[in-house]
Formats: structure tokens, C-alpha cells, sequence
């Protein structure tokens, strides 16, 4: 479907059309959108505002999202595999139960995201900023957390099996209950974390 602009993409999707996989619309003002259940798979949305945006189970694998603002947006339960954040802004963003397999998130600004029982496998955190992100139960198998800040970052529960963490911050990080089995961990910058429950 070729979709011009966004007041067109609203119109049809109040219409109850929710198929628009692999549109551009790349630097577009969607804040505060209600676009739950949207199906997004491979759109260009790259430097776009979702500032608040309802994305209530959206649809954007391998969606283009460099740089995308998504402070308190809404993406519980959202299908973002392989999905490109990297230097996305984040913050205080609800990713709960959220589907990032193999997502690019680097130096993405996720300070204060609820990322509570996320799928993070594999995905790629290189540099991002984590404090005071809630990331317990979430799974990080395999993920890249190199050079991560994950100052107050709350990873309760969290499987951290092979993932890297080398040049990352660690400082006042909740680790209790945290499986993090043959981790890579090397010039850790800070070290200062709780690993038992009071």
C-alpha cells in the first residue's frame, strides 16, 4: 500500500486497515498516535516522533527505526525482531514482554524503560544507556552489552547466559536471581552491585 503522509496513514488505519508492512515515512510526527496492533513489518520510520504513541502489540520486525523518538510510548507486548533502534530515544518507554530478538539497539537511550520480561536474545545493546531501565525476567541470551551503562538497572531474574558485558557500567545494578552463565565481562568500568536480597 503506498501511503503519502501521515494524515493519510491515520485516516485508513481509523478505518480499520492495520496492514501497512514496508511504508516510509521517515522523519513523520506521530506523537501520542493510537496505532495499537499496527502492522509495520519493514516500514521506514527512521528520525520519526512516537513521542506517547499507543503501539500496543505493533507489528515492526526489521522495521527502520534509526533514531526514532519513542520517549513514553507504548509498546507492550510489541513484535520488534530485528528491528533497527540503534541511537533511538527510549526513555521511560514500556516494552513489557516486548519481542526484541535480534533487535539493534545501540546507543539507544532506553534510561527508565520498563523492559520487565522482554525478549532481548541476541540483540545488540552496544553502548546503550540502561539506568535505571527494569529489565527482570527479561532475556538477554546472547546479547551484546558492551560498553552498556547499567547504572541502577534492575536485572532481577534476568538471563544473562553468554551475553557480553565487557567495558560495561555496573553500578548499583540489581543482579539478584540473575543467571549470567558463561558471560563475557572484561574492563567492567565500575563494580557495585546487589546480589543478594535483603
Amino acid at each position: 500500500m503506498q501511503i503519502v503522509d501521515v494524515s493519510q496513514l491515520i485516516e485508513l488505519y481509523a478505518l480499520g486497515n492495520r496492514n501497512f508492512p514496508g511504508i516510509s515515512l521517515a522523519g513523520a510526527n506521530l506523537m501520542e498516535a493510537q496505532l495499537a496492533e499496527i502492522n509495520l513489518a519493514g516500514a521506514c520510520l527512521s528520525g520519526s516522533n512516537l513521542s506517547a504513541a499507543n503501539l500496543h502489540r505493533v507489528n515492526s520486525t526489521e522495521a527502520d527505526l534509526r533514531k526514532a523518538i519513542l520517549w513514553r510510548s507504548h509498546l507492550q507486548s510489541a513484535y520488534l525482531m530485528e528491528v533497527n533502534l540503534s541511537q533511538a530515544i527510549l526513555i521511560k518507554a514500556n516494552l513489557k514482554a516486548a519481542d526484541l530478538h535480534r533487535a539493534n539497539l545501540a546507543k539507544a537511550d532506553l534510561r527508565l524503560a520498563d523492559l520487565r520480561n522482554a525478549d532481548l536474545s541476541k540483540a545488540n545493546l552496544r553502548g546503550a544507556d540502561l539506568r535505571y531501565a527494569n529489565l527482570s525476567n527479561a532475556s538477554l541470551v546472547s546479547a551484546d552489552l558492551s560498553n552498556c551503562n547499567l547504572t541502577g538497572t534492575n536485572l532481577n531474574q534476568a538471563d544473562l547466559w553468554n551475553s557480553k558485558l565487557d567495558g560495561a557500567i555496573i553500578s548499583q545494578t540489581n543482579l539478584c536471581d540473575a543467571y549470567f552463565s558463561e558471560i563475557t565481562i572484561n574492563k567492567v568500568k565500575t563494580l557495585f552491585v546487589d546480589l543478594v536480597k535483603v
